[in-house]
C-alpha cells in the first residue's frame, strides 16, 4: 500500500491536483466536517439535495443544518466512532424543512494518526432517477420484458437468514436443479423467484408464473400441458406453460395446493424433462427452471397429505427457507426507511420516520403478514399523516393496535388463530368508531424514559392488575418461556425444538446464546422423570 501512494504521487505529483474541484463536480453529494461537526466543505450536489446555498452551509455545525442528532447523524456517528459507514439508507431533513431520502456513505479523516474530521458521500433516489436512463433507481421495481420486475438488488436487509437465503438462491441459479422456495405468506417468495430468473445466464428468456390454487383443477391440466385438437370437444393445438417456458423459467407458486393425480404428471415431467400435451402422443423436450413454492412447514404438508412425499424429494432439491420477518428485526429499520420513502414518492408527503412509540410497537409486534404487512400498515399510515413529518400512534390502523392486551404486549405470535378472532372481536367496534385509534384511545406501558408511559383505553381496558413490564421485556420474557417449553418437549433436541416452534436452526441457536438456555439441562431433567 505504502509503495502503491509512492508510486500514485510520482506519476501523477498528488501535491498539484486540485481535489476540490473534483470534489465540487461529482453526482454525488459531498460534505466535509470537522471533529465538532463543523461544515468546512460543501459542493454543489449536496447543495441541490438539501435545496441550500453553498454559502449558508459552510461553518455550520450538522446538527444545526439537519434536524439530526449526534446519534442520528452519520457524520457525527463517524467522528465519534472512527469507522466508515457503508450504504447506509437514511431519510433525514433539513432545519429549513427540506426531506432528502439517501443512501450515504461515510469515512473518517485521519491527521498524523488522530480523527482529524470525516468526508461524507450521499447518493440521492430522486437524483439518481434523472442520471440513469435507463430507468429508476435500483431498488425500484421496473417491468422487463421477460415477464418480471424484481431482482436480488429489489430484496432490502441485511439479516443473516435472508443474505443465506440470497447466496444459496444465487449459487443455485444457474444449475438445471428444481428450486423450491418455503416462507409464509408476505415474505417474498414471488421476488425471490423472479430474482433468481434474472440472475441466470438465461435471463432474457420467459419467466412463466402460475398460482396452483388460483386455477380450477379440470383446467389446471390443460394450461400446464397443453391441448391437442380433438382431445376433447372445442381443443384447439395449444401449448401449455411448461412449452411457453422452455428455455426459461417456470413458476409454480403453491404447489402444496395442485390436486394430488396432477402431482403425479407432474412428477413425471420433471423426471423425463419431457412434456405431452392432453390428447397427444407426441412429447416435447424441455429445457426449464422449475420454482416452486410452499407457504407452510414441509414436514406439515406431507403429513395432511397435500403434498406427495417423491414431488417433495424431487422439486426440493435446492431446499430455500426465506425467514419471516418476526426473525428479522434487525432490518426493521432499513425496511421502514425503504417504504417510507417509496409513499413519500407515490403520495407526495414528507414523512422523515417514526415516533419512539411506533418503534416500540413494530419492534414487539408478531407481523402475521410478514414483510407485505408491515408496507401496507405504513402505506394505510401515510394516507392520514396529513402532513405530519412523523408516523405516530394515531396513524396506525386499528387491527395492529387491536391485538395489544391490557399490559399493551401483544399476544404469542404462535397462537395467530388468536388473533385472527381477536380481530373479528373488535371489528363492529372498528366500524362504528374511526378506524384508527388516536393517542389517547390506548393503554400502553412504554419502556422508561418515553413521553405518555400510560394512557386511557376506551377499547383495552382492563380490571385486572398486571405489572408493567416494558413491551421488550415482556416478549423476552414470552419468548424464553416457549423456548425452554420446546426443550423440556423434546428432550433438549435443539433441531426439533427449533422446528416445533417454525424457527432456522441459526436463528433457534442465536436465542439460545441470547437468553443463555441451557440445553442439556432439559435432557438431564426429562431423563430424571
Amino acid at each position: 500500500m505504502v509503495e502503491l501512494h509512492k508510486m500514485l504521487n510520482e506519476k501523477l505529483s498528488f501535491h498539484d491536483i486540485d481535489i476540490s474541484t473534483i470534489l465540487f463536480h461529482l453526482h454525488e453529494g459531498v460534505l466535509v466536517a470537522d471533529t465538532e461537526g463543523i461544515i468546512l466543505y460543501y459542493n454543489t450536489t449536496q447543495s441541490q439535495i438539501d435545496d441550500l446555498d453553498i454559502e449558508y452551509a459552510l461553518g455550520k455545525k450538522i446538527t444545526d443544518l439537519y434536524r439530526l442528532s449526534e446519534n442520528t447523524s452519520t457524520t457525527m456517528r463517524c467522528i465519534k466512532t472512527g469507522l466508515p459507514v457503508r450504504d447506509h439508507v437514511i431519510i433525514y431533513q433539513t432545519r429549513t424543512g427540506k426531506v432528502a431520502n439517501t443512501i450515504s456513505n461515510v469515512f473518517p479523516i485521519f491527521k498524523n494518526g488522530k480523527i482529524a474530521g470525516a468526508i461524507s458521500f450521499t447518493k440521492d433516489y430522486q437524483m439518481l432517477e434523472n442520471i440513469i436512463s435507463t430507468g429508476k433507481a435500483s431498488k425500484k421495481a421496473r417491468a422487463r420484458d421477460n415477464g418480471t420486475r424484481f431482482t436480488f438488488a429489489n430484496l432490502v436487509g441485511n439479516n443473516s437468514g435472508l443474505l443465506n437465503a440470497v447466496n444459496m438462491a444465487k449459487l443455485s441459479a444457474d444449475s438445471p436443479s428444481p428450486i423450491m422456495l418455503s416462507g409464509e405468506t408476505g415474505t417474498g417468495k414471488e421476488i425471490f423467484a423472479q430474482s433468481i430468473h434474472n440472475y441466470r445466464s438465461a435471463s432474457k428468456k420467459k419467466f412463466i408464473p402460475i398460482n396452483c390454487s388460483a386455477i380450477p383443477e379440470n383446467l389446471l391440466e390443460g394450461i400446464l400441458f397443453g391441448t391437442s385438437k380433438g382431445a376433447f370437444t372445442g381443443s384447439i393445438d395449444k401449448a401449455g406453460l411448461f412449452e411457453q417456458a422452455n428455455g426459461g423459467t417456470i413458476f409454480m407458486d403453491e404447489l402444496d395446493s395442485m390436486p394430488l393425480s396432477l402431482q403425479a404428471k407432474v412428477l413425471r415431467v420433471v423426471q423425463e424433462k419431457k412434456v405431452r400435451r392432453v390428447g397427444s402422443l407426441e412429447e416435447t423436450n424441455l429445457n426449464i427452471k422449475i420454482i416452486s413454492t410452499v407457504s407452510k412447514d414441509p414436514d406439515t404438508i406431507i403429513k395432511n397429505g397435500s403434498l406427495r412425499l417423491d414431488l417433495f424429494y424431487r422439486m426440493g432439491v435446492v431446499f430455500i427457507l426465506i425467514p419471516p420477518l418476526r426473525e428479522r428485526m434487525d432490518d426493521m429499520d432499513l425496511l421502514i426507511a425503504h417504504f417510507i420513502a417509496k409513499f413519500n414518492e407515490s403520495l407526495g408527503e414528507q414523512v422523515t420516520g417514526i415516533s419512539d412509540r411506533v418503534k416500540a410497537i413494530f419492534g414487539s409486534y408478531p407481523w402475521p403478514g410478514n414483510i407485505r404487512e408491515l408496507e401496507h400498515v405504513i402505506e394505510g399510515a401515510m394516507n392520514i399523516v396529513n402532513g405530519d413529518h412523523s408516523i405516530r400512534l394515531k396513524h396506525l390502523p386499528g387491527h395492529v393496535l387491536s391485538l395489544l392486551n391490557a399490559s399493551g404486549t401483544f399476544f404469542d405470535s404462535s397462537h395467530l388463530s388468536e388473533y385472527e378472532n381477536k380481530i373479528s372481536r373488535y371489528s363492529n367496534d372498528f366500524s362504528r368508531h374511526n378506524s384508527f385509534f388516536s393517542e389517547e384511545d390506548l393503554s400502553i406501558h412504554m419502556p422508561s424514559g418515553h413521553e405518555d408511559s400510560t394512557v386511557s383505553s376506551r377499547f383495552l381496558s382492563s380490571q385486572q392488575s398486571t405489572k408493567k413490564l416494558t413491551l421488550l421485556e415482556s416478549q423476552s420474557a414470552n419468548e424464553k418461556e416457549h423456548i425452554c417449553n420446546a426443550l423440556k418437549e423434546t428432550n433438549g433436541n435443539a433441531a426439533k425444538a427449533a422446528r416445533m416452534l417454525g424457527l432456522s436452526p441459526q436463528s433457534f441457536h442465536y436465542k439460545i446464546k441470547k437468553y443463555q438456555i441451557d440445553k442439556k439441562k432439559f435432557a438431564a431433567d426429562t431423563s430424571n422423570k
